[in-house]
């Protein structure tokens, strides 16, 4: 821990080796004691109270040498005298010792042991003199003296001359460095270390210019800035200024490039982005600047430039308003369909119109809310196509395509996007649609938008309002981005399975599109055209492997699915080809594989005609309904039985409460005109009645069975056979009238999917007709009826007369 020093290592100190003293040492492990320092020091171990205790036998003498890194000490000490020994408040041990000069510390001294004190260690100190000054010495205490001068008014600390009041030895003014308060612990060992006092007075003089120019550049860069600089000036020296801070807090990352990049990036934008939003954003550039990375808000910033700088401002596609092309595309997507394609044509053509004759692609304002600027709204079942309806129309107007689904969406913020306070937040699906997208006039797929929800989180239906009204759109905004948004640009279109649970706000905002389903002609063509190959590149197989004839796909149609839509026809498809692919990989049969008997593929069919079977006893007519899935058969049971008087009426299948109503009204029609429709008035007596609407697991609801409850139970009173070929639907009155009902061609497309040839309708309903697909009016018989009465005339077959015995029991 000692360093042997000889006097030639020392230029111009003066070493007088015959001098050298054996002197005990006391460590400094914090500071540092020079020549003509009175301190005070605490004894905290036992080394140095044993180096107390050794001065005070021995003559008061005793070495103070700084400890340095490493565990070493310095190799030059401060002889110093102990003036006083006693005890601080806390009760610890100190000494008042005054520093005398400086040591070099010779050769090892040995460890001698002192009674109670522990193990001291006593070193070789040879004590060093001063030179003579030179007059460079003379001219660098000068400099110095000017220099803390000029230091001291930068602080406004006072005069120089109450600092070096009474010294005038250039070494002791050197050694006045040692008390600057931002002076480092090695400097200071660096100032006792050094002997020479040329030396030393040039250390000391460099550190005292140091401090001075960072209190220059300080001082000039606050005068620059109170004085008015030029804004482009001051900006650059302030990020200069930055930069030197950050780098020597050890933040000089990749943000100076970033905030670069945003500038760049703000610059391009150029007119794109709007004036205000220009300068809001620039505002933020500037904030993120000079935020520290630890800053919570760091990241969020930067987040949100970045999705700032993510919309695609000023990016358009180019529309095609080729109507034939438009046309041809949609041909080409989808068979069928006809009245839905016309209408999208019709759409298409008045934007044409509008964007050549500079009125804006869609109307805005008090036109706009006349329905002129209606969103299209295409309504059916699943598995009609809505989906692919909309990228077609967005292939024909060579525009980008995004769809934005709907369906379960309970929080506002899903489309408005969600406050930037909030941990986690991000923008709005429409934005993200738009960063997707990569243009401002994409066409904007709203999915399932009757299946929204609400709760304490806000009414999303009530934030879709300004989206798609093209009178507010112009000027939508999010509330994570807080810069509005152009959407007149944007194609927006909407599906829905069913139009009843669309909030009527957004209702008023639609122009509904019903896809009501296929025929089964049309069905067959699609899986010919459209499913099959789909289905043969996903498995693997080409047309050489496998052949499906139209026989065995019209044979999937109508017995292995019953549906609007053609999605779980092509599910059928493909269980049929990957168990032709099995064979064929396996080599279990040559291609090409010919499938005509759908047996081993898909087993017996799923299902059978029953109409016949269900409606041959009496009490059991065919109504028509309209469910999620598309229109379907309803089949109504009656029964009667005995019971109290006043009994009344069961009816159960899961039912909504005006169907019960329906069925009630029904009964007392029938009660109140009994001998009108032929039935005995005391059949009501003692009895009661339960009606039953199978598929007793699905919800039903609704006044169009009113017909159908009718006719059950008048073939129940009657004993007539309702006709198994005929379906009926309409709601009826305690009076008999037929009341009009929705769904029409819904209904008379499920009658004819299910075999069906007669369908029952309102006469009011007559307008609906020309909805239905011309194959299904050709192969239905439709009946247009006001009164019940027409129904069950043409319902009910004639009674069968009861002979022999059947007659004498009746």
């Amino acid at each position: 821990g000692c360093y042997n020093t000889t006097p030639s290592q020392w230029e111009r100190g003066t070493v007088d080796t015959t001098e050298t003293t054996i002197l005990p040492v006391l460590p400094l492990t914090s500071g540092v004691v020079l020549p003509g320092m009175v301190v005070t020091l605490a004894l905290e171990t036992e080394e140095a109270r044993g180096a107390a205790d050794a001065a005070i036998k021995g003559d008061g003498t005793l070495l103070l040498v700084p400890r340095i890194q490493g565990g070493g000490y310095a190799r030059v000490g401060t002889v110093a005298k102990l003036e006083d020994v006693g005890n601080l408040v806390t009760g610890l041990r100190a000494v008042v010792v005054r520093g005398i000069s400086r040591a070099v510390i010779g050769a090892a001294g040995t460890g001698v042991g002192a009674a109670g004190t522990g193990v001291v260690l006593f070193v070789h100190a040879t004590p060093v003199e001063d030179v003579e000054p030179t007059e460079r010495t003379h001219e660098l205490v000068r400099e110095f003296r000017a220099t803390v001068e000029a230091i001291l008014e930068h602080h406004r600390a006072g005069r120089m001359a109450d600092l070096f009041s009474g010294i005038t030895d250039p070494g002791q003014i050197a050694d006045t460095a040692a008390y600057w308060p931002d002076l480092a612990f090695d400097r200071k060992v660096e100032v006792l270390e050094t002997v020479d006092v040329e030396t030393r007075m040039e250390k000391v003089l460099s550190w005292a210019k140091e401090t001075l120019a960072e209190l220059e550049l300080k001082a000039r860069i606050r005068n620059d800035v109170n004085g008015g600089m030029e804004k482009q000036q001051r900006d650059f020296m302030l990020r200069q200024q930055l930069a030197a801070i950050q780098k020597e807090l050890g933040q000089d990352g990749d943000d100076t490039d970033v905030v670069g990049d945003f500038r760049v990036e703000l610059e391009e934008l150029g007119e794109a982005l709007p004036a205000k939003a220009r300068d809001y954003v620039a505002r933020e550039i500037d904030r993120f600047e000079r935020m520290s990375e630890q800053s919570p808000e760091h990241g969020w910033v930067r987040t949100w430039l970045e999705w700032v700088f993510d919309v695609p401002w000023g990016t358009v596609s180019d529309d095609d308003f080729d109507l034939g092309a438009a046309r041809s595309v949609l041909d080409a997507d989808h068979t069928g369909l006809d009245e839905v394609k016309e209408r999208i044509v019709e759409h298409l053509a008045v934007r044409k119109l509008r964007v050549d004759r500079g009125l804006g692609a869609t109307p805005t304002g008090a036109s706009s809310r006349r329905g002129g600027g209606a969103i299209l709204t295409l309504v059916g079942p699943p598995g009609v196509g809505k989906t692919s309806l909309g990228e077609s129309i967005a292939r024909s107007l060579g525009r980008r395509f995004v769809r934005v689904a709907l369906g379960g969406v309970r929080d506002e913020a899903e489309i408005r996007g969600h406050r930037r306070t909030y941990v986690g937040a991000m923008p709005g699906r429409l934005v993200r649609a738009m960063k997707e997208a990569g243009t401002m006039n994409p066409v904007v797929l709203l999915d399932e938008v009757d299946k929204l929800g609400n709760d304490w989180r806000g009414d999303p239906s009530s934030a879709l309002l300004e989206v798609l009204d093209p009178a507010q759109n112009h000027t939508f905004s999010d509330h994570y981005l807080e810069i509005e948004l152009d959407l007149s640009d944007v194609l927006f279109l909407a599906t829905a399975n069913v139009m009843e649970t669309i909030p009527d706000a957004l209702l008023d905002r639609m122009e509904i599109v019903r896809l009501d389903g296929y025929t089964e002609d049309e069905k067959v063509a699609i899986a010919r055209d459209h499913l099959l190959r789909r289905q043969l590149d996903a498995n693997g197989l080409t047309d050489e492997d496998v052949r499906l004839t139209d026989d065995a796909i019209r044979s999937i149609v109508r017995d292995h699915t019953r549906e609007a839509g053609v999605r779980s026809l092509e599910r059928q498809l493909g269980k049929v080809l990957r168990k032709a692919a099995t064979k064929v990989a396996s080599g279990a049969v040559k291609p090409p594989l010919l499938i005509d008997d759908l047996q081993p593929f898909l087993g017996r069919p799923r299902f059978v005609d029953e109409i016949g079977e269900r409606t041959s006893v009496a009490g059991v007519a065919t109504g028509l309904a309209v469910t999620g899935i598309g229109g379907d058969v309803l089949f109504v049971e009656a029964t009667s039985m005995p019971g109290p008087e006043g009994a009344g009426l069961t009816v159960t299948g899961q039912l909504g409460d005006v169907m019960k109503e329906s069925a009630q009204i029904a009964l007392s029609f029938v009660r109140s005109h009994a001998d009108e429709l032929g039935v005995d008035a005391s059949a009501f007596d003692g009895r009661r009645f339960h009606v039953h609407f199978p598929a007793g697991a699905v919800p039903k609801d609704g006044p169009s069975a009113g017909v159908t409850v009718t006719t059950a139970l008048v073939s129940l009173l009657t004993g007539r056979l309702v006709n198994p070929a005929l379906a009926m639907t309409g709601e009826v009155t305690l009076r008999g009238k037929v009341l009009p009902i929705g769904g029409v061609k819904q209904k008379v497309m499920a009658a004819h999917r299910h075999g069906l040839t007669e369908v029952v309708l309102p006469a009011r309903n007559e307008p609906d007709l020309d909805d239905l697909p011309a194959a299904v009016r050709a192969a239905m018989t439709i009946h247009l009826t006001a009164d019940v009465r027409d129904v069950l005339a043409l319902a009910l077959e004639p009674a069968i007369p009861l002979a022999g015995s059947e007659a004498d029991a009746a």
